[in-house]
C-alpha cells in the first residue's frame, strides 16, 4: 500500500500499544500509517513465550503475537513504514513527521514509542533473553518454580521483583551495588523481612556464566575489596529501570522527571491532537496488556478528536 502524503492518523510504534492503535483506528477508518521503529513488534520480540496475554491458555511465542497483531491491522487497512521516525514537528497543526528520506503530515498521533530496559552491558545478555536473563519477573518467575535466581538493583522495581519471586523461585539473591538501598522504606521493609531473600552488598555482576541450557550462575565483584566470585543460579532478573524512548519529544511535549510522556484524561498529550499508549507513558505496569489497552483508548480519543475538528 502505498504510503499518503498527509495520514488522519500516524501512530508511532508497533509493540502491543502501537499495533493495538493501529487495529482500533483502522477499523474507524482513519487509514493509519504505523511507522514501526527500530525494533518492528517491540520488546515481546524478544520474549520466547508469553503465558499471561488473555486469549492464548497455551502461551504464545512474542514474535508470533506480535505478527498476528500486525496482520489484524492490515486486514483493516493499516498501512505499515518499516523505519524510524527522526524527527518530529508538533508546534504546528497537521503534525508532520520526517521518517527516512521522506515525510507526511497528520491531523493527530499515536505515540507508542515504547521504553527501553537498562542493561548490565554485559557479553551475552541480550542474547540470553529467554533463557536465563530476563527484565521482566511478572512475565517470566512463572518459569522458575523451585529454582534460585538472582535480581540486579536497589529500586523499589528491584524490591517489587524480588517479593514476587519468592512465589516461585526457592531462593531469590539480590546484589546491589551500594550497601543500602534506594527503594521506598515499605518496599524495603518487605524485601528485607522475606525469609526468601539474601543480599549481597556492594558488588556488580561482572559476568553471565552458562552452558548449553542457559544461564548457570554469575560471577560478582566486590566494590570494597576487588575479590571476585561465583554465585550459582538459574535466572537472573536485571531490574535498574527503563528508559522511555522520547527523545524525539523533548522541548514539544510535557514529559516527568524520569523522561515518561504525561498524560490526562486517558491518553491525551500536553499538545491537542497528540495521544501517547504503552510503555511511553506508564513507568509502573509495562504488561502487553496494560499496553494493548492504552493503545486502544489512544485510538478512540484521536477518533474523536477527529470529529471534533470536522465542526470547526
Amino acid at each position: 500500500m502505498a504510503i499518503s502524503e498527509h495520514c488522519r492518523t500516524i501512530v508511532l510504534g508497533s509493540g502491543p500499544a502501537g499495533l493495538t492503535a493501529a487495529i482500533y483506528a483502522a477499523r474507524a477508518q482513519l487509514e493509519p500509517l504505523v511507522i514501526t521503529g527500530q525494533q518492528p513488534g517491540g520488546q515481546l520480540t524478544g520474549t520466547t513465550e508469553i503465558e499471561n496475554f488473555p486469549g492464548f491458555p497455551e502461551g504464545i511465542d512474542g514474535n508470533e503475537l506480535m505478527d498476528r497483531m500486525r496482520r489484524q491491522a492490515e486486514r483493516f487497512g493499516a498501512c505499515f513504514f518499516d523505519g524510524s521516525a527522526s524527527p518530529v514537528e508538533l508546534d504546528r497543526h497537521p503534525f508532520r513527521i520526517h521518517f527516512e528520506d521522506r515525510s507526511a503530515t497528520c491531523d493527530s498521533l499515536i505515540v507508542a514509542t515504547g521504553a527501553t530496559p537498562r542493561q548490565l552491558g554485559l557479553p551475552g545478555e541480550v542474547e540470553l533473553y529467554g533463557r536465563g536473563v530476563s527484565v521482566c519477573a511478572t512475565c517470566d518467575g512463572f518459569f522458575y518454580r523451585g529454582k534460585r535466581v538472582v535480581v540486579v538493583g536497589g529500586g523499589d522495581t528491584a524490591m517489587e521483583d524480588a517479593v514476587f519471586l519468592t512465589r516461585f523461585a526457592e531462593k531469590v539473591t539480590v546484589v546491589h551495588r551500594r550497601d543500602s538501598l534506594r527503594a521506598s522504606p515499605p518496599m524495603q521493609k518487605r524485601a528485607l523481612d522475606n525469609p526468601k531473600i539474601d543480599f549481597i552488598w556492594n558488588c556488580t555482576v561482572r559476568r553471565i556464566l552458562t552452558d548449553a541450557g542457559g544461564v548457570t550462575g554469575i560471577r560478582i565483584k566486590n566494590l570494597q575489596t576487588d575479590e571476585e566470585t561465583e554465585l550459582a543460579c538459574d535466572g537472573l532478573f536485571v531490574a535498574i529501570g527503563h528508559d522511555p524512548n522520547t527523545g524525539l519529544f523533548r522541548d514539544q511535549l510535557e514529559l516527568t522527571p524520569d523522561g515518561f510522556i504525561v498524560t490526562t484524561d486517558g491518553c491525551q498529550t500536553s499538545v491537542p491532537g497528540v495521544f501517547a499508549a504503552g510503555d511511553v507513558q506508564d513507568a509502573h505496569f509495562r504488561q502487553a496488556i496494560t499496553a494493548a489497552g492504552t493503545g486502544c483508548q489512544a485510538a478512540m480519543q484521536a477518533e474523536r478528536f477527529l470529529e471534533s475538528l470536522k465542526g470547526n
